[in-house]
Protein backbone atom coordinates (compact mmCIF):
# COMPACT_ATOMS: atom_id res chain seq x y z
CA UNK A 1 0.00 0.00 0.00
CA UNK A 2 1.16 3.52 -0.78
CA UNK A 3 0.05 6.11 1.80
CA UNK A 4 -0.13 9.89 1.65
CA UNK A 5 0.63 11.28 5.12
CA UNK A 6 -0.68 14.79 5.76
CA UNK A 7 -0.75 16.97 8.87
CA UNK A 8 -1.54 20.44 10.18
CA UNK A 9 -3.90 21.61 7.46
CA UNK A 10 -5.03 24.44 9.74
CA UNK A 11 -8.11 25.41 7.71
CA UNK A 12 -6.01 26.38 4.68
CA UNK A 13 -8.30 25.21 1.90
CA UNK A 14 -6.09 26.44 -0.93
CA UNK A 15 -3.10 24.42 0.24
CA UNK A 16 -5.24 21.38 1.07
CA UNK A 17 -6.80 21.28 -2.39
CA UNK A 18 -3.40 21.59 -4.08
CA UNK A 19 -1.98 18.78 -1.94
CA UNK A 20 -4.96 16.54 -2.75
CA UNK A 21 -4.33 17.07 -6.46
CA UNK A 22 -0.69 16.08 -6.00
CA UNK A 23 -1.69 13.05 -3.94
CA UNK A 24 -3.92 11.84 -6.76
CA UNK A 25 -1.00 12.09 -9.17
CA UNK A 26 1.25 10.16 -6.74
CA UNK A 27 -0.92 7.06 -6.87
CA UNK A 28 -1.32 6.84 -3.09
CA UNK A 29 -4.18 4.52 -2.19
CA UNK A 30 -4.90 5.89 1.26
CA UNK A 31 -4.62 9.28 2.97
CA UNK A 32 -3.84 9.62 6.68
CA UNK A 33 -4.17 12.92 8.53
CA UNK A 34 -2.15 13.53 11.71
CA UNK A 35 -4.41 16.22 13.16
CA UNK A 36 -4.92 19.97 13.35
CA UNK A 37 -7.37 20.08 10.50
CA UNK A 38 -8.50 23.50 11.75
CA UNK A 39 -7.06 26.57 13.47
CA UNK A 40 -5.32 29.64 12.01
CA UNK A 41 -6.94 29.57 8.53
CA UNK A 42 -10.18 30.86 7.10
CA UNK A 43 -11.93 27.68 5.90
CA UNK A 44 -12.42 25.34 8.88
CA UNK A 45 -15.74 23.84 7.76
CA UNK A 46 -14.60 23.25 4.21
CA UNK A 47 -11.45 21.43 5.34
CA UNK A 48 -13.28 19.24 7.86
CA UNK A 49 -15.89 18.37 5.24
CA UNK A 50 -13.21 17.20 2.80
CA UNK A 51 -11.85 14.87 5.49
CA UNK A 52 -15.36 13.59 6.16
CA UNK A 53 -16.47 13.28 2.54
CA UNK A 54 -13.32 11.43 1.47
CA UNK A 55 -13.39 9.21 4.56
CA UNK A 56 -9.79 10.15 5.32
CA UNK A 57 -8.41 8.49 8.44
CA UNK A 58 -7.64 11.31 10.87
CA UNK A 59 -6.64 11.82 14.48
CA UNK A 60 -7.26 14.85 16.66
CA UNK A 61 -4.76 17.69 17.08
CA UNK A 62 -4.58 20.27 19.85
CA UNK A 63 -6.23 22.96 17.70
CA UNK A 64 -9.01 20.53 16.75
CA UNK A 65 -9.58 19.70 20.42
CA UNK A 66 -9.80 23.37 21.38
CA UNK A 67 -12.01 24.26 18.42
CA UNK A 68 -14.59 21.59 19.22
CA UNK A 69 -14.62 22.33 22.96
CA UNK A 70 -12.83 19.25 24.28
CA UNK A 71 -10.17 21.53 25.74
CA UNK A 72 -9.63 25.24 26.30
CA UNK A 73 -6.75 27.08 24.60
CA UNK A 74 -5.25 28.25 27.87
CA UNK A 75 -1.67 27.59 26.80
CA UNK A 76 -2.08 29.00 23.27
CA UNK A 77 -0.40 32.30 22.39
CA UNK A 78 -2.88 35.20 21.99
CA UNK A 79 -2.96 35.03 18.17
CA UNK A 80 -3.56 31.27 18.13
CA UNK A 81 -6.16 31.55 20.91
CA UNK A 82 -8.11 34.20 19.02
CA UNK A 83 -8.07 32.07 15.86
CA UNK A 84 -9.19 28.87 17.56
CA UNK A 85 -12.04 30.60 19.40
CA UNK A 86 -13.16 32.13 16.11
CA UNK A 87 -13.01 28.65 14.61
CA UNK A 88 -15.14 27.29 17.46
CA UNK A 89 -17.84 29.83 16.63
CA UNK A 90 -17.65 29.10 12.90
CA UNK A 91 -17.78 25.30 12.97
CA UNK A 92 -21.11 23.68 12.23
CA UNK A 93 -22.50 21.33 14.85
CA UNK A 94 -21.83 18.37 12.55
CA UNK A 95 -18.20 19.31 11.98
CA UNK A 96 -17.60 20.04 15.64
CA UNK A 97 -19.06 16.66 16.55
CA UNK A 98 -16.84 14.99 13.95
CA UNK A 99 -13.73 16.52 15.53
CA UNK A 100 -14.89 15.34 18.96
CA UNK A 101 -15.14 11.80 17.59
CA UNK A 102 -11.46 11.62 16.60
CA UNK A 103 -8.96 9.67 18.69
CA UNK A 104 -5.49 10.80 19.79
CA UNK A 105 -3.68 7.98 17.97
CA UNK A 106 -4.36 5.17 15.52
CA UNK A 107 -2.61 1.96 14.48
CA UNK A 108 -2.61 1.62 10.69
CA UNK A 109 -1.43 -1.77 9.44
CA UNK A 110 1.99 -2.13 11.10
CA UNK A 111 2.67 1.50 12.07
CA UNK A 112 1.30 4.20 14.36
CA UNK A 113 0.09 7.76 13.76
CA UNK A 114 0.02 10.46 16.45
CA UNK A 115 -0.24 14.23 16.51
CA UNK A 116 2.52 15.47 18.81
CA UNK A 117 4.11 12.37 20.32
CA UNK A 118 3.30 8.88 21.55
CA UNK A 119 3.69 9.97 25.17
CA UNK A 120 1.78 13.26 24.85
CA UNK A 121 -0.29 14.58 21.91
CA UNK A 122 0.79 18.13 22.80
CA UNK A 123 4.53 17.41 22.99
CA UNK A 124 6.83 18.99 20.37
CA UNK A 125 9.46 16.65 18.93
CA UNK A 126 12.10 19.03 17.59
CA UNK A 127 15.48 17.50 18.35
CA UNK A 128 17.04 14.05 18.42
CA UNK A 129 16.92 14.34 22.20
CA UNK A 130 13.12 14.81 22.05
CA UNK A 131 12.82 11.91 19.62
CA UNK A 132 14.82 9.46 21.72
CA UNK A 133 12.21 9.19 24.48
CA UNK A 134 9.48 8.52 21.91
CA UNK A 135 11.50 5.98 19.92
CA UNK A 136 11.88 4.00 23.12
CA UNK A 137 8.08 3.69 23.33
CA UNK A 138 7.66 1.91 19.98
CA UNK A 139 7.56 -1.62 21.37
CA UNK A 140 7.62 -4.09 18.50
CA UNK A 141 6.74 -1.46 15.88
CA UNK A 142 9.41 0.26 13.81
CA UNK A 143 7.51 3.23 12.39
CA UNK A 144 5.46 6.15 13.68
CA UNK A 145 4.32 9.31 11.89
CA UNK A 146 3.80 12.51 13.89
CA UNK A 147 2.90 16.15 13.23
CA UNK A 148 2.54 19.28 15.40
CA UNK A 149 5.92 20.93 14.67
CA UNK A 150 5.09 21.85 11.03
CA UNK A 151 8.58 20.72 9.99
CA UNK A 152 9.38 17.85 7.61
CA UNK A 153 11.93 15.57 9.27
CA UNK A 154 12.81 11.94 9.90
CA UNK A 155 14.45 10.64 13.09
CA UNK A 156 15.96 7.15 12.76
CA UNK A 157 17.33 5.01 15.59
CA UNK A 158 19.70 2.12 14.94
CA UNK A 159 21.16 0.57 18.10
CA UNK A 160 21.85 3.60 20.30
CA UNK A 161 22.41 6.15 17.53
CA UNK A 162 19.72 8.59 16.39
CA UNK A 163 20.07 10.30 12.99
CA UNK A 164 18.09 13.31 11.83
CA UNK A 165 17.27 13.24 8.11
CA UNK A 166 15.59 15.75 5.80
CA UNK A 167 16.50 14.10 2.48
CA UNK A 168 13.71 14.31 -0.08
CA UNK A 169 13.62 10.52 -0.61
CA UNK A 170 14.94 7.84 1.74
CA UNK A 171 14.69 4.11 2.26
CA UNK A 172 13.51 2.57 5.52
CA UNK A 173 15.98 -0.08 6.64
CA UNK A 174 15.11 -3.28 8.49
CA UNK A 175 15.86 -3.18 12.21
CA UNK A 176 15.77 0.64 12.35
CA UNK A 177 13.04 2.57 14.16
CA UNK A 178 11.65 5.66 12.40
CA UNK A 179 9.78 8.69 13.69
CA UNK A 180 8.71 10.80 10.72
CA UNK A 181 6.99 14.18 10.40
CA UNK A 182 5.52 14.99 6.95
CA UNK A 183 5.56 18.74 7.61
CA UNK A 184 2.52 20.98 7.39
CA UNK A 185 -0.05 21.24 4.63
CA UNK A 186 -1.42 24.59 5.72
CA UNK A 187 1.29 26.43 7.64
CA UNK A 188 4.87 25.20 7.02
CA UNK A 189 7.47 26.45 9.49
CA UNK A 190 10.73 25.27 7.95
CA UNK A 191 11.44 28.26 5.76
CA UNK A 192 9.70 26.83 2.68
CA UNK A 193 6.20 28.30 2.14
CA UNK A 194 5.06 25.46 -0.10
CA UNK A 195 2.61 22.94 1.33
CA UNK A 196 4.32 19.83 2.66
CA UNK A 197 3.30 16.18 2.91
CA UNK A 198 4.84 12.72 2.59
CA UNK A 199 4.26 9.62 0.50
CA UNK A 200 5.13 6.34 2.18
CA UNK A 201 5.37 3.22 0.03
CA UNK A 202 5.02 0.32 2.44
CA UNK A 203 5.81 -2.28 -0.20
CA UNK A 204 9.07 -0.67 -1.29
CA UNK A 205 9.96 0.60 2.16
CA UNK A 206 10.47 4.09 0.77
CA UNK A 207 9.37 7.53 1.94
CA UNK A 208 9.39 10.81 0.01
CA UNK A 209 8.77 14.34 1.23
CA UNK A 210 6.67 16.37 -1.21
CA UNK A 211 6.33 20.16 -1.58
CA UNK A 212 3.46 21.76 -3.48
CA UNK A 213 2.88 25.31 -4.70
CA UNK A 214 -0.55 26.74 -3.87
CA UNK A 215 -2.53 29.98 -3.94
CA UNK A 216 -0.99 31.65 -0.89
CA UNK A 217 -2.55 35.01 -1.70
CA UNK A 218 -6.04 33.48 -1.75
CA UNK A 219 -5.51 31.87 1.66
CA UNK A 220 -4.16 35.14 3.06
CA UNK A 221 -7.15 37.13 1.81
CA UNK A 222 -9.56 34.79 3.63
CA UNK A 223 -7.66 35.13 6.90
CA UNK A 224 -7.79 38.92 6.70
CA UNK A 225 -11.41 38.99 5.49
CA UNK A 226 -12.49 36.96 8.53
CA UNK A 227 -10.85 39.43 10.91
CA UNK A 228 -8.08 37.10 12.07
CA UNK A 229 -4.67 38.47 12.95
CA UNK A 230 -2.66 39.56 9.91
CA UNK A 231 0.38 37.70 11.26
CA UNK A 232 -1.36 34.45 10.35
CA UNK A 233 -1.61 35.64 6.75
CA UNK A 234 1.84 37.15 6.47
CA UNK A 235 3.70 34.11 7.79
CA UNK A 236 2.34 31.98 4.93
CA UNK A 237 4.55 33.90 2.51
CA UNK A 238 7.71 32.93 4.35
CA UNK A 239 7.06 29.45 5.72
CA UNK A 240 7.72 30.22 9.37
Amino acid sequence: MKYAIISDIHANLESFQSVLEDIEASGAGRILCLGDIVGYGGDPNECVEIIRDRNITAIIGNHDAAACGISEPLDFNPVAREAVLWTRRELTDENSEFLRSLTAREIVDDFMIVHGAISDPDKYIISSYDAEDELNLFGERDLCFFGHTHTAVCFAKANSRIDRNTDEIFELQSGVKYLINPGSVGQPRDGDPRASFLVYDGEKGEAAFKRVEYDIKGAQEKIIKNGLNRILAERLSYGY
